[in-house]
């Protein structure tokens, strides 16, 4: 396999496991929410097992230095200094991601935390 196949073949999985967590963080901020929880009772299992995926995730990204490891294995492939090299994203979210959903999960956190002190 050729290096421009491999690093095709690695933003793809990059691209597609970050979508899976913008379902995951948007879940969890729509199940937090006061009014989705008393309508529907969202602080469910869900909820939970969102947070054991970002905790998976903060808990990667520390052992990795806050840098993606699927970043890392394409560094490999690629000699670009542009932050989405490793992801199909603009390359101002690829450089802001980190900071964009830890606010997000903060906001998250906050207001989980809110309803169950309620």
């Amino acid at each position: 396999m050729e290096n421009e196949t491999k690093l095709t073949l690695i933003k793809v999985i990059h691209t597609l496991i970050w979508v899976f967590f913008n379902f995951v963080i948007f879940y969890m901020l729509y199940a937090a929410m006061p009014t989705a929880a008393s309508y529907a009772n969202k602080l469910d299992v869900w909820l939970w097992i969102g947070y054991g995926f970002v905790f998976l995730e903060g808990i990667t990204l520390l052992t990795f230095k806050f840098v993606c490891p699927l970043t890392l294995i394409a560094r490999k492939y690629s000699n670009s200094t542009k932050d989405n090299f490793s992801i199909y994203l603009p390359n101002w979210l690829a450089k802001y991601t980190k900071s964009i959903y830890t606010a997000i999960f903060a906001i998250i956190l906050i207001i989980t935390i809110y309803q169950i002190l309620n």
